[in-house]
């Protein structure tokens, strides 16, 4: 039998790494974050156990680099939105960066709730190519809304948007998406009847998966040949 193909491998090492950074947001999702070990997540990926160490130091790495997907693809899937917004309208595509995100925050609490204690934690920041892809997307975002200084601007948004998430999701004193939305919405002058305004009976924050149920996360991950 003849030796794979360096293409070959390289599109089998893709299709492992996308498989556990899925299996990971379901796990999480499902269990929380102490519950779900490496193993776990090997398991349900379908990969040997020694795969995950080959691609990630460990599983904080691993749950990072998965939500960082998972925001990436979701603010991605906001700005795409039909009726697509002209490339030109900064205010349309910061309204919905901003509402993916607290949307993001709402749908999937466990989620996104781990994910900040992570970034808290000793080791911070992970600094991952799902992390610098959504960085660049919220820095283009910025950039057509006319900032002046992105350097400046794009870390003040971020800041912005995980002190909203985390007072979303802050156990025992939670503040309501509406309010923090409209708090974002009037700092950068923008309409409140731009992006996707929450409805009146829409509820705060989502309750987690009910034991046995799984969130479908597969449209964020290209598993399948070719990516």
């Amino acid at each position: 039998m003849s030796p794979r193909s360096a293409s070959v491998n390289e599109e089998l090492r893709r299709r492992s790494r996308e498989r556990l950074l899925q299996a990971a947001l379901e796990l999480v999702g499902e269990r929380g974050y102490d519950a779900t070990t490496l193993g776990d997540i090997a398991d349900r990926a379908g990969s040997a156990r020694g795969l995950v160490s080959y691609y990630f130091p460990g599983k904080r790495q691993l749950l990072q680099s998965a939500v960082h997907r998972l925001m990436h693809r979701t603010l991605e899937e906001a700005l795409d939105r039909e009726p697509r917004p002209d490339a030109a309208d900064g205010d349309e595509r910061l309204a919905r960066a901003i509402d993916a995100i607290l949307g993001l925050a709402r749908d999937e609490p466990v989620l996104m709730r781990t994910h900040m204690a992570g970034i808290l934690q000793a080791e911070g920041f992970v600094q991952c190519p799902e992390q610098q892809r959504l960085a660049a997307l919220l820095r283009d975002t910025v950039e057509r809304h006319g900032s002046l200084d992105v350097d400046r601007d794009y870390p003040m948004l971020r800041a912005l948007l995980m002190g909203a998430v985390f007072a979303m999701l802050v156990p025992g004193a939670p503040m309501p998406p509406a309010t923090l939305r409209a708090e974002l919405f009037r700092r950068y002058r923008l309409d409140p009847a731009l992006g996707f305004p929450p409805r009146p009976d829409e509820p705060p924050c989502a309750e987690p998966p009910a034991h046995g149920r799984t969130p479908d996360f597969s449209r964020y991950f290209q598993t399948g040949p070719g990516g």
